[in-house]
């Protein structure tokens, strides 16, 4: 019924001689809906229907529990949690084994998703009801997959059709905390794989009218929350999907695919921050654009050769308006800020079986990132005035090799290393240059200085199969993650000074592990622990005419004082540890259980700021459920999210006083589902989340949603 031995992917599976023999003798026996050459290397057999593991989390799971955005999609697996930036941006964020949106790339089918300019991703504006599965690697993230995973990677697999006519509809209603509507989603694919082709087009939309505070909440400042439904929590997101495949034969695969989601939030207000003025932000765009090209070619019985080529795009604007009715800009800080970036690049990846035990891999990798803004900003009577066009390009370049040695039949050592490289080609801004005086200075289009890095990553990780239940496994990898435009250069209005010779973070990673399997009942597990060094983070700084040097790092001069400034450096030291479990048994027939715990510590330090506390992670969470069927089509699904209290910043502090961490965050949120089978085709269900209405904060002044309520339908052909 599962999967009993590890199965590495990339762009497509790879296989020994033997499994290519038999999958060209049986090309069907894995009909699967996942786009396997999309797929990511992940090292952990894969569960079935609504079961979830430590590296993959199906699309049965996704729609039986209702998470329709990637955030609390994956906020179900042990080792992630989804979280809340807070403050004007308030976007939803994931974290794994500690790691954050920068230090874990974001994939869809294999093809980096990243914004040049601060890749500050909202993973609240990714659907999941359209796609096959969710893949996270964790701490080993091979260096096959390119640059950049420092704590994992996560890859969105898009679905591919299994049959000649493949349907799959699906319909969601959403009401609030008084059963008022609330909102809807849908999704709808239709497909059809034939013998040498398959294509397929998908389309999926989300809408939240509004989500209503918990019946608790009491109103601090109504100005700014009066509570009911929550103000400002409007969103709009939608994705297409169109792909082509090509398989001439059993071996090799071609397919182009073309990608395109649109977004628009606006911004919920602190519920009390009374120091600081409130900004009244609304995104009315944020659109991805990307079509790309995947092969997987087998060049004689020993050797494949895998591709990806890809044109991504990313267009955004974000408004600033003068009052909280987001109808006039006519004060000093309302704004346009539109957004232009581009992406283009590929891959190439050759596998070599040198022998029965010993197989090669050697890939490359190149992206070439473009970074265009332009704010308008408006006076008093509101005229606007525009900014020039300022751009950032970059190259980023990866080579890796990988090789896979079975040691015996049940024992198999990998080690892998890379070498990664960016090349700075424009970095423009406009403003007063650098080691000028802001306030007195003119702005003009000037360029900073230019700063190419490198870095290098290594690996390794043995898997033994003690026994036809029981897999073992110990890895350790050094990964590196290169700054962004954004912390090398940014103003932050006015706050911060840039520094172009930022370096890269650093973290080793190591995880011993488990998984074992006995009929009905699994049990999978994992200890790990992650070294962080050169960790970013905002340095109290002097300012520029204070300085000895009119570049980073800033230096003061003698009797010189610190100002409230900040510059991003490699300052930072710590580490993370901790423990993931989750058990799945089936527990009589039609009765099934799963329940998943994670633990972890996380000391993340610098000098400048003793009392900082690394944020946005629960100490302790889990998530457990009962898949119920007292009666043939018939499911009921009661479930259960739990967290413990996560470090938060207090941000109503007055300037200059010091900076105040506190916990916040426990929940214990209830859940239940019930879904009925009206024939083989159609499925109809009900639930809610929350449902004990529970009142909680992931960040200081941004409560969650209370309780909601849904009714769904679903149909399959």
């Amino acid at each position: 019924m599962r999967a009993a031995l590890t199965v590495l992917l990339l762009t497509g599976t790879i296989f020994t001689t033997q499994a290519r023999a038999q999958a060209a003798a049986a090309p069907d026996a894995d009909a699967s809906d996942r786009f396997s050459l999309g797929q990511i290397i992940v090292t952990a057999p894969r569960t079935q229907g609504i079961e979830i593991d430590s590296n993959t989390l199906s699309s049965d799971a996704i729609y039986t529990f209702g998470r329709t955005a990637l955030d609390d999609a994956v906020n179900l697996m042990p080792g992630i949690a989804a979280g809340n930036s807070g403050g004007t941006r308030n976007e939803r964020l994931v974290f794994v084994r500690g790691f954050d949106r920068f230090q874990v790339p974001l994939s869809i089918d294999g093809i980096r998703v990243y914004l040049p300019a601060d890749n500050r991703l909202d993973y609240g504006r990714f659907l999941t009801t359209d796609i096959a599965e969710v893949q996270v690697a964790k701490g080993y993230a091979s260096v096959l997959d390119g640059p950049g995973a420092m704590g994992g990677a996560i890859n969105l697999v898009t679905r591919k059709p299994t049959k000649a006519l493949d349907i799959d509809v699906r319909g969601t209603v959403n009401f609030d905390n008084d059963a008022d509507y609330a909102g809807y989603s849908t999704s709808a694919m239709v497909g059809t794989r034939q013998d040498k082709w398959y294509a397929q087009a998908s389309y999926a939309r989300s809408f939240t009218d509004h989500w209503d505070l918990p019946n608790d909440f009491t109103a601090r400042i109504p100005a700014l929350e009066d509570g009911g439904a929550r103000d400002f929590s409007r969103t709009r997101d939608w994705r297409a999907n169109v792909k082509l495949g090509f398989t001439p034969n059993a071996t090799d695969e071609y397919a182009i695919s073309y990608t395109h989601q649109e977004g628009a939030k606006n911004a919920p207000l602190h519920i009390s921050d009374t120091v600081n003025d409130p900004r009244y932000w609304d995104w009315p765009s944020w659109d991805i654009t990307s079509v790309y090209f995947l092969s997987t070619t087998a060049l004689g019985d020993r050797a494949t050769l895998k591709t990806r080529a890809y044109y991504n795009r990313f267009d955004s604007i974000l408004r600033s308006f003068d009052t909280r009715a987001q109808t006039t800009q006519s004060r000093g800080y309302a704004f346009d800020s539109p957004y232009e970036d581009r992406a283009w690049g590929g891959s190439a990846q050759l596998d070599f079986q040198a022998s029965e035990a010993d197989t090669l891999r050697l890939a490359f990798h190149y992206r070439h990132d473009k970074h265009v803004e332009f704010q308008t900003g408006f006076s008093s009577a509101g005229v606007p005035t525009t900014e020039p066009r300022q751009t950032q390009t970059e190259n980023t370049w990866s080579l890796a090799l990988e090789n896979e040695l079975k040691l015996s039949p049940a024992l198999t050592f990998t080690v892998g290393g890379s070498f990664d490289w960016r090349d700075l080609k424009l970095a423009e801004e406009y403003g007063a240059p650098l080691g000028t005086n802001s306030n007195t200075t003119p702005k003009v289009l000037f360029q900073y200085p230019r700063r190419d890095a490198d870095a290098w990553n290594l690996q390794g990780r043995i898997d033994w199969q003690a026994g036809d239940a029981l897999n073992l496994h110990a890895s350790l990898s050094s990964r590196a993650r290169f700054p962004t435009i954004f912390e090398r250069f940014s103003q932050r209005f006015n706050t911060a000074i840039p520094n172009p010779d930022l370096k890269a973070e650093r973290a080793t990673n190591a995880e011993i592990g488990a998984n074992w399997t006995d009929g009905p009942i699994r049990v999978e597990g994992a200890l790990f622990y992650s070294w962080v060094r050169r960790a970013i983070f905002g340095v109290p700084t002097p300012a520029y005419p204070c300085t000895a040097s009119t570049l980073p790092p800033a230096v003061p001069t003698p009797g010189c004082a610190l100002t409230n400034l900040t510059q991003s450096r490699n300052v930072g030291e710590g580490h993370y540890y901790g423990v993931e479990l989750s058990v799945s048994a089936t527990i009589l027939p039609g009765l099934d259980a799963g329940i998943n715990y994670t633990g972890i510590k996380r000391k993340l330090e610098y000098d400048a700021n003793p009392a900082f506390r690394p944020t946005g992670v629960p100490t302790h969470k889990g998530f457990a459920y009962i898949d119920w069927a007292p009666v043939e089509g018939l499911h009921i699904i009661p479930s259960i999210d739990l967290a413990s209290n996560r470090w938060t910043l207090f941000t109503a502090t007055p300037a200059g006083a010091p900076q105040v961490y506190y916990r916040t965050g426990a929940y214990v949120n209830a859940g239940l589902r019930i879904d009925y089978a009206l024939t083989d085709h159609i499925d109809i269900g009900v639930g809610g989340r929350n449902l004990f209405d529970d009142y909680y904060m992931l960040t200081d002044g941004f409560p969650e949603p209370g309780r909601t309520l849904f009714a769904n339908i679903r149909m399959r052909y």
